[in-house]
């Protein structure tokens, strides 16, 4: 029994609610900076693919995005290796 009590003391058995809500809003600035840098990268690939200097309806690329998508969720490794 001694052995369960030093254990507890040594670790804080209680967090609070305000440490709750700090954990929570640290991980919402790491999700937003993580989804910003996938924006990033994603703008930069169609970039250089010259996709900014193309007018491509929103239909057709969301149509594009979704077959890349579904291909490399299937196990592909893109054009040399897709399996769609």
């Amino acid at each position: 029994m001694n052995e369960k009590r030093e254990y507890f003391t040594n670790m804080r058995a209680i967090t609070t609610l305000s440490e709750i809500d700090t954990q929570i809003e640290r991980l919402r600035e790491k999700r937003r900076l993580l989804l910003a840098k996938a924006n990033e990268r994603f703008a930069r690939a169609a970039a250089k693919a010259g996709l900014a200097e193309l007018e491509i309806p929103d239909a057709d690329l969301d149509d594009i995005f979704e077959e890349i998508a579904a291909r490399y969720r299937t196990g592909g490794k893109g054009p040399s290796g897709a399996s769609a």
